[in-house]
């Protein structure tokens, strides 16, 4: 168990468990985990806990996720939440517990695959019984969450319940092609009143999806796959289509959708996966149907992007757009947008305006705005503007809602915000320049990767260049994962040949031709054509280690011929002091910090620019007189 589970097993902060280690020479020392995130025993907590007289008895819930979190490692954690909530949520769960082990695993054998499954069954519909089905899969649900935080990326209950918000009651049928966890599904449906429908990449997410959603008495119909490439409903149309995609991914099927009919609006770029998303979800919306999308700012603008939003315009497909506050969407800090989609039936007349709603500072007046221009285009509210479509229809077509929104107090307050964005932005590119020293040209003496690992340096295991990645109850991390920088998206299973990283533990594609390489943080299974580096920590710093290697394959990619395909393991690693290395593992870091803050630096200059310029042409801006 780790920290935070002691301070919710006593009840008290995590300071307070941090506090005890200091004091009390007798508290349990780590069994387990890192430096940094140190597990624990429940039996030695639970004792200590009791001879100091902070427990008086173990939680029903508590225990239950004790022996959750002792019966699978970081790697099967989801498969077995998902399991567990599956349990929870069938009909014949009560039935099937009045009989033994074995029927149970007959019953169940898409839920059962371990000996300790069936007594874990047994202890989940246990605590069903006391809390209600329902708050039980949650709780699991939550903990599971909480021990993942950063892998975890779910849209929050408010930002869900305001997309859920827009959809039009008559609606009976909801999709959402990239449903995660269900967060949406649950917000916009109804008992016995609305189907929801879900597609998502992972397994185990969408069996979890599905559990809570049968628990809430919603009936649902959640499959597995990638719905850019593997659409599992394609004659789908939904009444209305929620949706919070990925963002920003390079390898979301551009080559092989090329010639997809969904495209009706034009082939998204390569760098635009957020308008095929929008697409996809049109495509699965009825004629007069709607679709609500959580999208970065940054698809209200980018040039490559403007004949696909211009048809949407052109079209009347795209009805208002809503600027939300910073954070709310999981994808990204910067402030996203939703989108507001209908899908266009035959003989409707083209809308005239697009509204721009401003709902930064607070998310209560977006629906509100978008009732009163449903009931009358023209109708303005206080932070909203129906935009005249002729207005957008510029050699940019920029949606985005400040640009738009240029009343003269709503301008100086969008500039003021912008400004204070982009000072706030500048100040971290500042703070995070990278510290270095010029000094003469000195090669550094560099080793290969082999006969580093020869010495015993540090040692190299290649995963198998042939493995099932589409199914399985393990998460594994693909070559496409890791040079996309984004968590796990493969599925496979454990057995022969699987090669699991560590903390620590410095991860890079086989070929060595994409310049990526990641310092593993919790254990990970690894997919084909990857090379693990696993360096001895008396000898190198992994930091310093994956720094250089992306940087070497940086340096391939732009030099090699495109026919060639380096050998990772001949790769150079300069032989430093150790103390030495770690100042270059940190420098590394921080040049992601520093490219980090430039992108953001740069998206709030050119929102600046913008906004400045249409307030000067508009009449809403001066120079100011003191120069």
């Amino acid at each position: 168990m780790t920290s935070g589970d002691i301070a919710r097993l006593a009840g008290v902060g995590r300071a307070a468990v941090s506090n005890w280690r200091r004091r009390f020479g007798d508290f349990p020392g780590p069994v387990g985990g890192t430096a940094s995130s140190p597990l624990f025993s429940l039996a030695e907590v639970e004792a200590w806990l009791r001879a100091q007289g902070k427990l008086e008895e173990l939680p029903e819930d508590e225990l239950l996720w004790q022996q959750v979190r002792n019966s699978a490692d970081d790697l099967r954690l989801l498969s077995l939440v998902s399991r567990l909530a599956a349990a929870v949520a069938h009909r014949r769960l009560r039935t099937l517990l009045e009989a033994g082990d074995a029927e149970i695993a007959d019953a169940l054998p898409d839920l059962v695959v371990g000996d300790e499954d069936v007594p874990l069954i047994r202890a989940a519909a246990a605590l069903a019984e006391v809390r209600g089905p329902e708050e039980t899969v949650e709780f699991l649900y939550t903990r599971y969450a909480q021990a993942h935080a950063r892998r975890v990326q779910a849209v929050s209950p408010e930002v869900a319940d305001l997309m859920a918000a827009f959809v039009e009651p008559r609606a009976a049928e909801v999709f959402d092609p990239s449903c995660g966890h269900g967060g949406l599904l649950i917000a916009a449906g109804d008992p016995g009143a609305v189907r929801a429908v879900g597609q998502e990449r992972d397994g185990d997410a969408a069996r979890l999806a599905g559990a809570r959603l049968a628990v809430r008495g919603i009936t649902a119909d959640i499959r597995r796959g990638d719905a850019l490439t593997g659409d599992a409903f394609p004659l789908l149309q939904a009444d209305a289509v929620l949706c919070s995609p990925p963002f920003s991914e390079r390898g979301w099927g551009y080559e092989e959708l090329a010639g997809d009919p969904r495209w009706q609006y034009g082939l998204p770029p390569r760098g635009e996966s957020e308008l095929a998303w929008v697409q996809h979800c049109l495509a699965h919306a009825r004629p007069g149907g709607q679709v609500i999308v959580l999208m970065p700012p940054a698809a209200a603008g980018r040039r490559s992007g403007r004949r696909i939003r211009s048809r949407f315009i052109r079209t009347g497909a795209l009805r208002a757009i809503v600027a939300l506050p910073p954070g709310s969407a999981p994808q990204s800090a910067m402030p996203p947008h939703l989108w507001l989609l209908r899908r266009p039936d035959d003989g409707d007349p083209i809308p005239t305006h697009v509204l721009m709603i401003d709902a930064t500072e607070s998310r209560d007046s977006a629906v509100p705005a978008w009732r009163s221009f449903v009931e009358d285009p023209r109708r303005e509210t206080a932070g909203s503007r129906a935009v005249p479509v002729i207005d957008l229809l510029d050699e940019d077509v920029d949606l985005t809602p400040a640009r738009h929104l240029a009343r003269p107090a709503a301008v100086a307050g969008g500039v003021g915000r912008t400004v204070d964005e982009l000072l706030a932005a500048v100040a971290e590119l500042t703070r995070l320049l990278p510290s270095v020293t010029e000094t003469p040209h000195r090669p550094l003496v560099a080793v290969p990767l082999s006969e580093l690992a020869r010495t015993g340096a540090l040692s190299v295991v290649q995963t198998p260049g042939r493995m099932e990645t589409g199914r399985g109850e393990l998460a594994l991390l693909t070559a496409e994962d890791l040079i996309l920088g984004r968590a796990a998206t493969g599925r496979g299973a454990d057995g022969p040949g699987l090669v699991v990283a560590g903390p620590g533990d410095v991860v890079v594609p086989a070929t060595g031709r994409a310049p990526a390489a990641a310092v593993v943080e919790e254990e990970t299974a690894l997919g084909p054509h990857l090379l693990l580096i696993r360096p001895d920590p008396g000898s190198f710093d992994p930091h310093f280690v994956a720094g250089f290697l992306r940087a070497s394959a940086a340096r391939a990619a732009g030099s090699a011929p495109s026919a060639s395909r380096p050998d990772a393991r001949r790769m150079r690693l300069p032989r430093l002091p150790l103390a030495e290395q770690r100042r270059y593992g940190q420098l590394f870091r921080e040049l992601d910090l520093f490219a980090d803050a430039l992108r953001r630096t740069g998206e709030a200059g050119e929102l600046l620019r913008g906004l400045v310029l249409d307030g000067l042409v508009d009449g809403d801006l001066r120079p100011d007189p003191s120069g």
